[in-house]
């Protein structure tokens, strides 16, 4: 507990972020209403993985997370994104 440090981040940042997510829910919301067939759901899933990567960056603290930690997490979401594309190729090529 000695080894913590604070970091503390202006409200202003907070702000840029709110709105950047503001923005991407809204951009994602009207995405949806365009018929761009399969692109719809890329498009969308682009700005989901924006949307979490503002998130953890900056809600969950971990730009200021030791480089180690960063991979650790971009790893397993890099697994997770795998076993999502392998379960949906069964699922269209059935």
């Amino acid at each position: 507990m000695e080894n913590e440090k604070n970091h503390i981040i202006p409200y202003r940042t907070f702000l840029f972020v709110l709105a950047g997510l503001i923005t991407l829910t809204l951009t994602s919301a009207v995405v949806t209403q365009i018929s761009l067939g399969t692109f719809t759901v890329a498009i969308a899933l682009i700005i989901a993985t924006i949307k979490s990567s503002l998130v953890l960056r900056v809600f969950m603290h971990l730009k200021f997370e030791s480089r180690m930690f960063s991979l650790a997490v971009i790893a397993v979401v890099l697994l997770i994104a795998t076993v999502i594309i392998i379960t949906l190729l069964d699922y269209l090529y059935r």
